[in-house]
């Protein structure tokens, strides 16, 4: 039987992020986090996405909200790959995932990068669709890779927040809005 699900909400300078978790055998596995910006409150939206999910906290969640927090206030944070359960992500998603988790921070890469990474160059949409529906935003920074012109892309959270966490990082932009930096992962 599956553990029951749990919500924690995080403010931010963003809006309130939304964390659903689960207390494991192996401790706390979280299935996703919610960037605001979806519309509905992220409380709502959870609730009507997860049957019977419901607000809870504990302390490795409370720790974790810390350091999301801290991040998206510019510091220097590193989030633990066991923290989240890729067990809902198939086999793709999930090499796409660990090779955007590889991305060091104030780097950047692109969908055209991390599919030769994972040998099989022609599959950049592919890998971009894997990362628009990345659970774990920010806990896998999907927002590091961008388009082979500079450009953005996409991102859960929109584009401005999506420049304002590179920015966070150290990432330059030029003055078209491009990001401007040698500083490629892959």
């Amino acid at each position: 039987m599956q553990e029951p699900l749990y919500y924690t909400t995080v403010p931010s300078t963003f809006g309130t992020l939304g964390v659903v978790w689960r207390e494991t055998v192996e401790g706390l596995k979280i299935r996703r986090l919610l960037l605001p910006g979806g519309g509905a409150p992220v409380d709502v939206a959870l609730r009507a996405a997860y049957a019977g999910i419901v607000p809870q906290s504990s302390p490795g969640v409370r720790e974790l909200a810390d350091r999301i927090q801290s991040y998206l206030k510019g510091e220097a944070v590193d989030f633990r790959l066991s923290l989240v359960d890729l067990g809902e992500c198939s086999g793709f998603q999930r090499r796409v995932l660990l090779a955007e988790y590889g991305i060091p921070r104030g780097w950047v890469s692109t969908y055209g990068r991390i599919a030769m990474r994972l040998g099989v160059p022609s599959a950049s949409r592919a890998v971009g669709t894997a990362l628009a529906r990345n659970p774990f935003p920010i806990l896998i920074p999907c927002h590091r890779t961008i388009r082979s012109n500079g450009d953005l892309g996409g991102f859960g959270g929109g584009l401005n927040m999506k420049r304002a966490l590179l920015e966070l990082e150290g990432v330059e932009f030029s003055a078209t809005g491009k990001v401007a930096t040698g500083r490629f992962y892959y």
